[in-house]
C-alpha cells in the first residue's frame, strides 16, 4: 500500500531515504496525512538497521525532512508518472521554497479530502521566528481531476485563530480568497506566537 515516490540510498548502503504515497490512508481517519518520509540506517559492521518516520499532508513537506536529514536536495525528485504534476509555475515556486524551508516552520494542522468532486488539501503552519510576518500559515493544494494536476497557494494570518477559521471555511465550500502573507518590512514589533492548540478535525467527512 506504499507507493514511492521518491528515493535515495546513498553509494554506501548506508543510508536510504523515501517519500512514499500511502494508499491506505484514504481508508483511515477522515482528513490524515497521505505522505510518508522515511529515513532508514544501516550498521554494515553491526548487521542492524533503524528508520525514522514521519507523516505528512504535502510531498513537499516530506521531501524538506528528508533533506534536512542529509538527503541530498536533487535526489528527492518526484516520480513523474507517479502522482499529478504542477498546474503553473506558482505553484511550482511555492513548492521550491516549502522544500527549501520547511525546517522554518511547525505543522499544526493538515486535513486532506480526496472526493473526487473536491480533491483538497489544508495544511495550518506556524513559524518558528517569533519575528516573522503573518505567523501563521495557511497553505492548501487543490487538485483538478480532469487535468490531473495540482495546485498550492499560501496565506498569512496573524492568529492560528483566523488560520482554522479559513481552512473550516474552505472545507465547507465557504472560503474567500486567501490573504496575502505581510511582507518582512510590514511586519512591525516582534509578535507573540501563542502555542498552538492541539490538532482538531473539522467534523465533515472527506
Amino acid at each position: 500500500m506504499l507507493v514511492p515516490l521518491a528515493e535515495h540510498h546513498t553509494p554506501n548502503g548506508a543510508h536510504s531515504y523515501y517519500v512514499l504515497f500511502d494508499r491506505s490512508a484514504t481508508y483511515g481517519h477522515p482528513g490524515m496525512p497521505q505522505y510518508l518520509a522515511v529515513h532508514l540506517k544501516r550498521d554494515r559492521k553491526k548487521g542492524t538497521f533503524d528508520f525514522q518516520q514521519a507523516p505528512f499532508p504535502l510531498p513537499v513537506m516530506a521531501q524538506s525532512w528528508l533533506i534536512h536529514r542529509g538527503c541530498p536536495p536533487d535526489a528527492t525528485g518526484l516520480d513523474p508518472e507517479q502522482g499529478h504534476p504542477p498546474a503553473d509555475e506558482a505553484t511550482r515556486a511555492l513548492e521550491r521554497r516549502l522544500v527549501d524551508e520547511g525546517d522554518h516552520y511547525a505543522e499544526g494542522y493538515s486535513y486532506t479530502r480526496d472526493d473526487p468532486d473536491d480533491m483538497v488539501t489544508v495544511v495550518v503552519l506556524r513559524a518558528l521566528d517569533d519575528r516573522a510576518p503573518s505567523p501563521f500559515r495557511v497553505v492548501v493544494e487543490e487538485v483538478d481531476p480532469e487535468a490531473w494536476t495540482h495546485t498550492l497557494r499560501e496565506g498569512g494570518f496573524d492568529t492560528v485563530g483566523q488560520a482554522f477559521q479559513w481552512c473550516d471555511d474552505r472545507l465547507a465550500g465557504e472560503a474567500g480568497p486567501l490573504p496575502p502573507v505581510r511582507p518582512a518590512a510590514a511586519a512591525g514589533r516582534p509578535i507573540g506566537v501563542a502555542k498552538a492548540p492541539a490538532p482538531r478535525a473539522p467534523g465533515r467527512s472527506r
